[in-house]
């Protein structure tokens, strides 16, 4: 939403490197002012020569389509992604083959989150060196968090690889009303709740997952100790039981054992 123009080019610079002449961004059906942004940016990088059958007049092909999904959490994964793309029920392919192979309407696909394909600009700007010497040697570069709960200032955070729960944390003001911290849940619906303990975290991909934890799609939402994370657990639980697509037995009759046991 705020900054479509930056998508709009790391794609085509994605699809020119790679040989791709179609892109396709898959937006959430609930996100209308994101993809009324995105349409509008590829109206106008058309409309100057910047997308079409000759981009920037080089004789190369690459455009780019907004498909809208219709909510499911499912499709997060890429096979499912396009089997909606595509206009059927979201479910994940077996694999292999795998999308580089036989991806979406059988041709041969990348696949690839808006927050990755923002890092290409810098990349190609910058050089590769120079990125990454921001942040760790396994994680380079930066990475957007999404601060949410009982935080004074709610909103999404970008700092480099490798600095700590806690400095993130402070950046958004520390625990609204100066409560005491229950815990922060790390990842989103399919994370992991961690402790008070877990501030002096390092927010790396292999710091957090040698603490059994996970970064996953960036969310960090914090529980005061007025929270009731059973309730939390309930409704997370709920979530998963309803957007299983039902395909394998321990998720489809798991999801609903586990809601039960925590009722």
């Amino acid at each position: 939403e705020q900054d479509p123009f930056a998508i709009v080019e790391a794609m085509t610079i994605a699809g020119l490197a790679t040989g791709c002449e179609q892109g396709f961004i898959y937006i959430r059906g609930e996100y209308p002012e994101a993809r009324a942004r995105v349409q509008g940016a590829i109206n106008v990088a058309r409309s100057a020569g910047l997308l079409g059958t000759d981009v920037m007049r080089s004789g190369l092909t690459f455009d780019i389509e907004v498909r809208r999904g219709a909510g499911a959490y499912i499709c997060g994964e890429e096979t499912a992604l396009f089997n909606s793309l595509e206009g059927r029920r979201g479910e994940p392919r077996s694999k292999p083959p795998f999308p580089v192979q036989v991806g979406l309407f059988g041709k041969p696909t990348i696949v690839n989150n808006v927050e990755t394909l923002v890092n290409v600009l810098d990349i190609v700007v910058e050089g590769a060196e120079a990125w990454a010497k921001t942040g760790t040697k396994a994680s380079t570069g930066t990475r957007l968090f999404c601060l949410s709960g009982h935080v004074a200032r709610p909103g999404l955070y970008e700092l480099p690889f490798g600095r700590t729960l806690g400095e993130l944390l402070e950046m958004a003001g520390g625990v609204a009303n100066g409560r005491p911290l229950q815990a922060i849940l790390l990842g989103g619906a399919a994370g992991t709740f961690v402790g008070p303990e877990s501030l002096s975290l390092k927010l790396t991909f292999e710091d957090v997952r040698a603490a059994g934890a996970t970064l996953g799609s960036g969310v960090v939402m914090v529980f005061d100790d007025t929270a009731d994370i059973l309730d939390a657990l309930i409704r997370i639980g709920q979530f998963m039981r309803d957007e299983s697509c039902g395909q394998c037995v321990p998720c489809r009759v798991g999801t609903v054992r586990q809601v039960e046991i925590l009722e």
